[in-house]
C-alpha cells in the first residue's frame, strides 16, 4: 500500500486542523460542530456473509461522513456569505479575522490580511463537499472492508502516512530506507476527517478540486454517484498504481450503487 510522499504531507497539520473542528468553528460564526465520535466498529471481519459486512461497513461509516459534509458546507456557506459582502464592499473587520482563520487550516493564507478575489477563488475550490459514495468506497477499499490491521489498530481507514516516529504502525511490508508509517489515529472520526482534510488542501489533488469546480460551474451536483466517478479522476496520486487505482475505485462505486444515498 505504498504512497506517494506528497500525500502524508498533510499529516503534519493534523492536530491543528482537529483543534479547529473542536473550537474555531464558533469564531467563525459558524454553530459549533464538534466531533459525533463514532461508535467502536463493529468486528467487520466476523461478519461473513459478503452482503450483510457492506451493509454493516457502510451504514457504520455514513454518520462520519454526514458530519465532515455538513462542517464543511457551514465553512462554505460562510465563504459564499463573505463573498457578496467583497462585492459589495461590506467586509468588517471581524470577518478579515475569521476569513485569516480558515485560510490558514486550508494553507490559503490572506496576502497583506487582505480579502482578494484570487483567496476567495482558491478557498472555493478548497471548501468544498466530497460525494459519500467516494469517501465510503475508499474507506472500503484501503480498509478491506474494515478488516485491515490499520484499521483494526490505528482507526485509519484510509492508509494515510505519517513520518515521525512512533507516529502510526509500520508496514510489515516496508520497504529499507523507507521511513514512514501508517497515521495512528484516536478515532475512526478523526481519520474521516483527516481524510477530508488531505484530499481538500493537498496540492497532490488539484485536479480532484477542479474538477468538482467545474461541476458546480455547469450547475450539476457535485454529491451524486456521477459526480463520485469524475471526482477519482483526480486521486491518480493517491496510490503508486495510479490508473489503475482510479479505475478499481470507479469500479467499485458502480458495482455498489445500490448502496448510495443520493
Amino acid at each position: 500500500m505504498l504512497r506517494f510522499l506528497v500525500i502524508a504531507a498533510v499529516l503534519v497539520m493534523a492536530s491543528c486542523s482537529y483543534y479547529y473542528v473542536n473550537t474555531d468553528n464558533e469564531r467563525l460564526g459558524i454553530a459549533r460542530q464538534q466531533y459525533e465520535q463514532l461508535p467502536r466498529p463493529p468486528e467487520f471481519s466476523k461478519i461473513k456473509n459478503i452482503t450483510a459486512r457492506k451493509k454493516a461497513f457502510f451504514k457504520y461509516m455514513r454518520k462520519g461522513v454526514t458530519a465532515e459534509n455538513t462542517r464543511v458546507s457551514k465553512e462554505r456557506d460562510f465563504l459564499l456569505a463573505l463573498k457578496e459582502k467583497y462585492q459589495t464592499d461590506s467586509v468588517t473587520p471581524r470577518d478579515l479575522v475569521n476569513a485569516k482563520l480558515l485560510g490558514e487550516l486550508y494553507n490559503v493564507k490572506l496576502a497583506k490580511n487582505a480579502l482578494t478575489k484570487d483567496w476567495l477563488t482558491q478557498m472555493l475550490l478548497r471548501v468544498d463537499v466530497l460525494p459519500e459514495a467516494l469517501v465510503l468506497t475508499q474507506a472500503a477499499n484501503e480498509s478491506a472492508w474494515g478488516t485491515s490491521r490499520f484499521a483494526r489498530q490505528a482507526n485509519n481507514y484510509f492508509g494515510q502516512w505519517c513520518y515521525s516516529k512512533g507516529c502510526g504502525l509500520v508496514p510489515r511490508d516496508r520497504a529499507d530506507g523507507m521511513t514512514h508509517e501508517v497515521a495512528k489515529f484516536s478515532s475512526v472520526s478523526e481519520s474521516i476527517h483527516r481524510y477530508f482534510m488531505n484530499v481538500n488542501r493537498n496540492r497532490a489533488y488539484k485536479a480532484l478540486r477542479q474538477i468538482r469546480a467545474q461541476l458546480r460551474t455547469k450547475g450539476e451536483s457535485v454529491t451524486t454517484t456521477f459526480a463520485a466517478i469524475q471526482l477519482v479522476k483526480g486521486l491518480n496520486k493517491y496510490s503508486e498504481r495510479g490508473e489503475e487505482y482510479v479505475q478499481d475505485i470507479q469500479a467499485m462505486i458502480d458495482h455498489n450503487q445500490e448502496y448510495w444515498l443520493e
